[in-house]
């Protein structure tokens, strides 16, 4: 596997990987867990060629979050992906990314601007703009990206329908299923943050929101199996409830009401210092 930190390297690293095949792209920020190389096993089929990024992205990170405590853990990292058969690592550091004089901003409307955009203001800006930056220079014929966050997901789709990125093309964006620890929980970087006994704890949130999804597929009240949601996580030790919501599965508009069509529950939920998010499919009633 290479290794490459600075641009022009990167480039002419992506172009001899292109002259023997299509090169596909699977972005993380590092701490690598098994939901990451979930991606990168995924990525293999459909490109001839992985290519991954570890990039702690500052702009995505609010005044007050864990940017200064990200899990930072690189030669680790570079095992692990080299050991799956990924072909490139571009891993710059934030001089590379955002070089003296960065004054341009991506801002996806719509779908970024509830739920986490609600809690996290700027969150999606930066998200939007280092992944289109990650796009323009590993140039993906696919791209695959966790659906944990699946807001983060929407976001990135609709930036690249509207801005006409044809590496990927839209359609070549690729949602993986989220992958889980055995209690349920979703896997995450962040989950090492937790406590023993938070650990416990946090696996509460899976199962309260399969509880919610059976009501709200049941045909129950919508807001109340919402309310009833947000109080068995605190019951259960969570600090707070960032928001706990039901929306539409392609726009995320918030619905109060038994669905119609595919929708997702979505829930961000802190416990100890740590904000967990989480999201599941849920049904229109037969």
């Amino acid at each position: 596997m290479q290794t490459v930190k600075q641009l022009k390297e990167l480039r002419e690293a992506v172009d001899d990987l292109r002259q023997s095949g299509t090169i596909a792209m699977v972005p993380t920020m590092g701490a690598l867990h098994e939901g990451h190389l979930t991606l990168v096993r995924e990525a293999k089929r459909h490109a001839e060629h992985v290519t991954a990024s570890i990039f702690i992205n500052p702009t995505q990170f609010g005044p007050n979050e864990d940017l200064d405590a990200y899990p930072r853990q690189l030669a680790e990292d570079q095992r692990k992906l080299e050991a799956e058969g990924v072909a490139l690592l571009w891993a710059p550091d934030v001089g590379s990314m955002y070089p003296d004089g960065f004054a341009t901003r991506i801002s996806v409307a719509g779908v970024s601007e509830g739920l986490c955009g609600a809690s996290r203001p700027g969150h999606f800006d930066g998200v939007a703009t280092v992944v289109c930056k990650l796009f323009n220079q590993l140039r993906p014929d696919v791209a695959l990206f966790g659906e944990k966050d699946w807001q983060q997901l929407a976001v990135i789709r609709r930036m690249a329908r509207d801005l006409d990125l044809t590496q990927p093309y839209v359609d070549r964006i690729i949602g993986v299923p989220t992958v889980r620890e055995a209690d349920g929980l979703a896997m995450s970087s962040r989950n090492a943050y937790l406590s023993p006994d938070e650990r416990a704890s946090a696996a509460q949130l899976n199962q309260a929101m399969l509880r919610s999804i059976a009501q709200i597929e049941s045909g129950a009240d919508v807001p109340a199996s919402l309310g009833a949601l947000e109080r068995a996580l605190l019951d259960a030790g969570f600090a707070s409830v960032d928001y706990a919501s039901l929306a539409d599965a392609d726009s995320l508009a918030l619905l109060d009401s038994t669905p119609t069509r595919p929708a997702r529950l979505l829930v961000a939920a802190r416990i100890g210092g740590t904000r967990l998010i989480d999201n599941m499919s849920v049904e229109p009633p037969a």
